[in-house]
């Protein structure tokens, strides 16, 4: 077995070749024993399913405003934790690394804050004021491998109740090269979802 035998993964699952039994090889794709019995029950049931003589209809769609207002009142400002209490659940959760949680933490919060605002705003429950401008803040995560980056990062979405998604960036390049294209992160994030446009 080479070296690059171990870093073998299902590219549905994401288990690696030590946590099934058999994977399977494609053309830069590989799916695990699990995936294709949970196909074939899919495929099972979709056969039954058109055997039956009466299709199911297909509910209307309702209108992306609608569908944009659900899906942003997953929680309101006053069911996100403040940042004490996202705080202390890091604390709970993950051992070390008291700035970054503390940064995390706080702009978590911001950031609820102003989707509060600019979903307030849009509704005409807030005055609108071009004066106001709730800056977006970005943080990077910086340290060795081990130090805590990507446990932070989901232990926030499990309490948040988001999606997560973590990609190795490394593996990435142009179109039409060999590699990851930068639509798997995107997938990978879909699935998290489960397949949830609007909660991605």
């Amino acid at each position: 077995m080479s070296k690059y035998d171990s870093h073998l993964k299902c590219s549905f699952c994401g288990k690696s070749q030590e946590q099934v039994r058999k994977l399977i090889a494609g053309p830069g794709v590989y799916i695990c024993d699990e995936c294709v019995d949970l196909c074939n029950e899919i495929l099972d049931e979709e056969l039954l399913d058109s055997s039956t003589p009466a299709p199911q209809p297909v509910p209307p769609r309702e209108p992306p405003q609608k569908r944009r207002a659900r899906a942003s009142s997953g929680l309101s400002l006053n069911q996100i934790p403040k940042p004490r209490e996202l705080k202390k659940y890091l604390d709970d959760h993950v051992i070390g690394q008291d700035d970054a949680k503390k940064v995390l933490s706080v702009a978590v919060y911001n950031h609820y804050k102003r989707l509060s605002f600019v979903q307030s705003k849009g509704n005409g429950k807030a005055p609108v004021e071009d004066a106001v401008e709730l800056q977006k803040s970005n943080i990077l995560l910086m340290g060795p491998t081990g130090c805590g980056k990507t446990l932070l990062a989901q232990t926030l979405a499990s309490v948040l109740d988001v999606p997560f998604a973590v990609a190795d960036a490394t593996t990435l390049t142009e179109a039409g090269y060999v590699g990851e294209d930068v639509e798997n992160i995107i997938l990978k994030l879909l699935q998290a979802a489960d397949y949830n446009v609007e909660r991605a």
